[in-house]
């Protein structure tokens, strides 16, 4: 199994009604050799458009802050943990809403072979969702991004904030958490970059 037949089986996936209503699977793109992984909660209407994650305003946050650390989609991985864009109908018009915990589970079968055939060094979480789903279902994202805890997919593992929130909390005399956000990916990239030196050295803290 390669990373790119693991795409090819996702892109027909039936597993939950997500699949319905969705243009595209989002599944990933960046290096796949790449000793750090960005994982997000999921696609919005541009990433579903496109099939290409992180692509919208929230996106282009990410890459700027990529950018700050001289950094890009070449030389990371990124993903999400649902693969399709997950709405609420009910208007009639989609909004972009959290995937449920079946969702999430249901995509479980593509996030995590997806992991385990990049095998991370360390893995970057987008959001609380994210570090809900890889690191502890209890995380809490103010109190505990930027640390580094145990990861059974990767040496060790971390969250920020997500752009999107970064993006509601700006103001003209706040940036809402980008230079956190910038120091998250630093301190990742940073870990990332020892552990490929040194696979004997443990990160903690």
């Amino acid at each position: 199994m390669t990373l790119d037949d693991l795409s090819r089986q996702a892109s027909t996936c039936t597993a939950c009604a997500l699949s319905e209503r969705r243009r595209n699977v989002v599944f990933g793109e960046g290096n796949p050799l790449s000793p750090l992984v960005l994982v997000g909660e999921g696609p919005g209407d541009q990433e579903d458009a496109t099939g290409r994650p992180f692509v919208g305003r929230a996106g282009q946050l990410l890459d700027k802050a990529l950018a700050e650390n001289r950094l890009d989609r070449t030389r990371v991985y990124i993903c999400n943990t649902v693969k399709c864009r997950a709405c609420d109908w009910s208007t009639g018009k989609p909004v972009n809403r959290a995937p449920t915990p079946e969702e999430v589970g249901a995509c479980r079968q593509w996030l995590i072979p997806q992991l385990e055939l990049i095998e991370p060094l360390v893995i970057l979480c987008i959001g609380a969702p994210s570090a809900k789903n890889l690191i502890k279902k209890d995380f809490r994202i103010t109190a505990e991004r930027g640390q580094f805890f145990p990861c059974d997919l990767a040496r060790t593992a971390l969250a920020t904030l997500h752009p999107a929130y970064i993006l509601r909390q700006q103001s003209a005399s706040s940036d809402g958490g980008f230079s956190l956000l910038v120091a998250d990916i630093a301190r990742a990239w940073d870990a990332a970059l020892r552990l490929k030196g040194d696979e004997t050295l443990k990160i903690v803290g």
